[in-house]
């Protein structure tokens, strides 16, 4: 296991049942990996809050991140399910290694993961530009 996992994590209720029922349908049409293992605990060890009470500073799905990496280089990603995520636009999946580093964590924190190629990889939390729970939408 990475350490990923490993970090404290916040997130809403409504994230970890979709994520659950997207990593439940992945093991039923046989497209489970090992990293889906890894989400599936970084979901079931984290905090559980009702969207409405979710802290503006952590990152949930949807939300637009900006991150920083070892060179201090900035770049904005959004957090999003498999079927929106497109890298070049910087839309990350949470079943991806980087999504699921980011998923739960708060501004200050460091996301940690190891990439397909086995290297480590890391990116700082600089800010939250938008989070769809902290603008009223529960449901995103």
């Amino acid at each position: 296991m990475s350490s990923t996992a490993e970090r404290h994590r916040t997130i809403t209720d409504l994230d970890h049942v979709r994520i659950h029922n997207l990593l439940r349908r992945q093991a039923a049409a046989g497209a489970a990996t090992d990293h889906a293992e890894e989400l599936s605990e970084v979901i079931d060890l984290a905090d559980q809050v009702r969207p409405q009470e979710i802290g503006t500073h952590i990152v949930t799905m949807y939300s637009k991140v900006r991150v920083a990496d070892a060179s201090g280089a900035e770049r904005s990603l959004t957090l999003c399910y498999p079927p929106d995520a497109d890298a070049a636009q910087g839309m990350i999946s949470v079943l991806s290694p980087i999504g699921t580093a980011l998923l739960g964590l708060s501004v200050g924190d460091t996301a940690r993961w190891l990439g397909a190629d086995g290297k480590p990889g890391q990116l700082h939390v600089r800010a939250i530009d938008f989070q769809p729970e902290a603008s009223g939408d529960y449901t995103a």
